[in-house]
């Protein structure tokens, strides 16, 4: 299965395209089939790179509202005319199920219109300087200048919607960016970049791709004269970005475990429905699939009987079929880590726990303890573990135990329930009676505690990107 790319030869650095003296094959998940063969950078690229992005930083920051706004609504035009395409990119490098890849190209179009319409958002305000007697007379008023050269790294599982999270922003704030994707899945996101670059409404070096391994990522995010660094992928690695390029603006979109609270009251059907379907998209590599389930004791029976009812109905196979809901995870050795944080859990495998063909069968655990990864950490894989409470007390305390809080969930019938788990769940967002995997692209979404730091979302991300400039004026 080979994809023949749709934009020019190398890496779009500088105002034009470097050719690399290597490339590396970007694999099918499937089954191991090669896709394409992506031009691999270096740390000289990410330095030829900085150089030319903070060239071009002084142009960038003067473009009119008008071109910036032409630059992402030609994307997000050239993006659509293409859908099925990218579609079908999307698959092949990121081996997620069709399903899938089609939410993220739709995903990835509501952000970039997003981003568009909030560049004529982008204004700061008077303020009254005459509060002391010393300002008798001045006129004060703020605006909003871009930060400067932004280095945004992506993680792979959903590489085209967390470039266009990094990269839209700024661009509608006049920032020069320098993407780097995953090492596994570059393609969906050069594509983008080319298409951001041939709308012509930007100088080229404001929008540029490096790939290549960490020692290219830490070339990036360490240089002192970038604006700010926004990571979305493991915690471990961006306490490590954080940590290498302080003292620059660090936005972090980090990992989780999420957790779904089912409450004595709930609609049992739906939450189990609603377990299914946020458990397994993208084959559970979602930082915000459903991980953890806490269901009081009352109606734990019935709903574990509802749940391991649905998760026999999970289609598992081939990516490319529109029914496929689970496929295999990006590659071996995630898998591999997956299996062995199963085994290793102590719980009861209600149902999976095992492979199916290259992929790993939609597994329900019942008992996890704390303590075990499986619970503890983030699987990141179509594993959901379940767990009895006493009372919803004990599950909001079960929740908040953990370093993560990016977004949790609550089914429930009672307002009371509901506003309770707002005032006292830690995390960026609680659901109601929907999956913690619910993110509408225009909403703040972020974590507390390990999972990250900052917020996306265009408006939201804008301001991350942008610094505060006082204007004085005495007449």
């Amino acid at each position: 299965m080979t994809f023949d790319p749709a934009w020019p030869a190398g890496l779009p650095i500088g105002d034009g395209w470097t050719q690399t003296a290597d490339t590396t094959d970007v694999i099918f998940p499937y089954d191991g089939s090669v896709v394409a063969a992506a031009p691999l950078g270096t740390a000289e690229h990410a330095r030829r790179a900085l150089d030319a992005a903070l060239g071009a930083a002084p142009a960038m920051a003067a473009l009119p509202s008008h071109a910036r706004r032409a630059a992402l609504t030609h994307a997000h035009d050239a993006l659509a005319e293409r859908r099925e395409e990218f579609e079908r990119l999307l698959v092949l490098e990121t081996g997620k199920p069709l399903v899938d890849c089609k939410v993220e190209v739709a995903r990835t179009l509501v952000t970039l219109a997003t981003a568009a319409e909030e560049v004529a958002r982008l204004h700061g305000e008077t303020v009254p300087l005459d509060l002391l007697p010393a300002g008798e007379g001045l006129i004060g008023f703020w605006t909003r200048r871009p930060i400067g050269v932004v280095v945004g790294i992506t993680g792979y599982n959903y590489p085209l919607l967390l470039a266009a999270h990094k990269i839209a922003p700024s661009v509608a704030a006049g920032c020069p960016v320098i993407v780097k994707p995953a090492p596994a899945t570059p393609l969906a996101t050069l594509w983008l970049v080319h298409l951001l670059r041939a709308s012509g409404a930007l100088p080229p070096a404001g929008v540029q791709l490096v790939t290549g391994d960490v020692e290219v990522g830490r070339t990036l995010v360490e240089d002192r004269r970038i604006g700010a660094v926004s990571f979305t992928g493991s915690a471990a690695a961006g306490h490590a970005i954080a940590r290498n390029a302080a003292p620059t603006k660090v936005l972090l979109e980090l990992g989780s475990n999420a957790a779904l609270v089912v409450a004595a009251d709930a609609d049992l059907e739906a939450a189990a429905d609603a377990v299914v379907r946020g458990g397994y998209y993208a084959s559970g590599q979602a930082c915000i699939s459903v991980q953890r389930v806490l269901v009081e004791e009352p109606v734990r029976e019935r709903f574990l009987s509802l749940l391991t009812e649905r998760v026999k109905g999970v289609s598992v196979g081939d990516p490319r079929l529109p029914d496929t809901r689970v496929a295999p995870l990006i590659d071996d050795k995630a898998t591999e880590r997956v299996l062995e944080w199963v085994a290793a859990s102590g719980a009861e495998v209600l149902t999976g726990g095992h492979r199916d063909g290259r992929a790993i069968a939609p597994t329900v655990l019942d008992g996890v303890p704390d303590g075990a990864a499986a619970w503890d950490e983030e699987i990141f894989g179509p594993v959901v573990c379940v767990r009895s409470v006493p009372d919803l007390a004990a599950a909001f305390a079960a929740v908040n135990r953990s370093r993560y809080g990016l977004h949790a969930a609550v089914f429930t019938r009672s307002l009371a329930t509901a506003f309770a788990a707002i005032e006292r769940i830690e995390a960026g967002g609680v659901v109601v009676n929907d999956v913690p995997g619910f993110r509408a692209d225009n909403m703040p979404y972020g974590g507390v505690k390990d999972s990250g730091a900052g917020r996306e979302g265009p408006r939201f991300a804008i301001e991350e990107l942008t610094v505060t400039r006082m204007a004085i004026i005495r007449p």
